[in-house]
């Protein structure tokens, strides 16, 4: 059967809003019976809820599959609790999931469940997994930006005359991050959270990276996986040809869903 796409729209306490959410339903989604694993798959700087259905076969590849994926948004907000004082961290983990598991047949639980992205969300759901060990029991990333809290200035400067080049300016990114130094920064920098102690196992690691990427993205990338494996914990690391970009995302998505798959109970 093919998957499905519903937009509910549930009450954040976080937000003080509602907040619309694509849900894919797989093909061999079932209300009764064994729950359903679920990904939470975050967009990257600028998306929506939209953004995944319109540039990856991700609809397409849950024809066959048991796995619920949610598609959330926050536009150029990160999914953190950030310096402006949005709190898309807390509606996710406090709102979103809850809702989820309320509303459909998911295997509730951090065995049930997994995050993943791309870039900012590739990042972002890194931070949400270590800093949430109980939640979830895999991450995929690709192309994560995950220096982002130590970003100062702006290393995009030259590619600023594109018009199809989407990273955010100083200001934007500082809207989001604080002045360097800022408490949001510390308390998302990614080598203190990997370096946290937890009596919970790490989760599962899958991470990507397009070899014509920035070179600033590769090089975080690596010293990410460095840093993870300096750990002890095992990564699922591919450097894989492409860019920056959805059509690099497109390719690798199918590897990424397997991965999570194999790694939900």
């Amino acid at each position: 059967m093919p998957a499905r796409v519903l937009t509910p729209r549930w009450p954040s306490t976080a937000l003080g809003r509602d907040k619309r959410v694509n849900v894919l339903l797989p093909g061999r989604y079932a209300e009764d019976g064994p729950g359903h694993p679920v990904l939470y798959l975050l967009h990257g700087y600028g998306g929506g809820k939209n953004t995944w259905l319109e540039h990856t076969g991700l609809l397409a590849a849950l024809e066959d599959s048991r796995l619920i994926v949610v598609l959330p948004e926050s536009g150029r907000r990160w999914f953190v609790n950030d310096h402006a004082g949005l709190r898309y961290e807390d509606y996710l983990v406090q709102d979103l999931v809850p809702a989820v598991d309320a509303h459909y047949n998911t295997l509730a639980g951090r065995s049930g469940r997994a995050i993943g992205g791309f870039s900012m969300g590739g990042a972002t759901a890194l931070f949400l997994a270590l800093r949430h060990r109980g939640l979830f029991a895999a991450v995929a990333s690709h192309a994560g930006a995950f220096e982002a809290p130590r970003r100062i200035g702006d290393p995009y400067a030259e590619h600023r005359l594109d018009p199809g080049f989407v990273m955010p300016t100083v200001d934007a990114h500082e809207r989001v991050w604080g002045p360097p130094g800022s408490p949001t920064r510390r308390r998302y920098d990614p080598y203190r959270l990997i370096g946290a102690d937890s009596p919970l196992p790490p989760p599962a690691l899958h991470l990507d990276i397009g070899t014509g990427d920035h070179d600033r993205m590769i090089r975080m990338n690596r010293r990410v996986r460095d840093a993870l494996r300096g750990r002890g914990w095992p990564v699922d690391y591919h450097e894989r040809e492409g860019g920056h970009d959805w059509e690099f995302v497109s390719r690798a998505l199918p590897s990424s869903l397997e991965f999570v798959s194999r790694r939900l109970a």
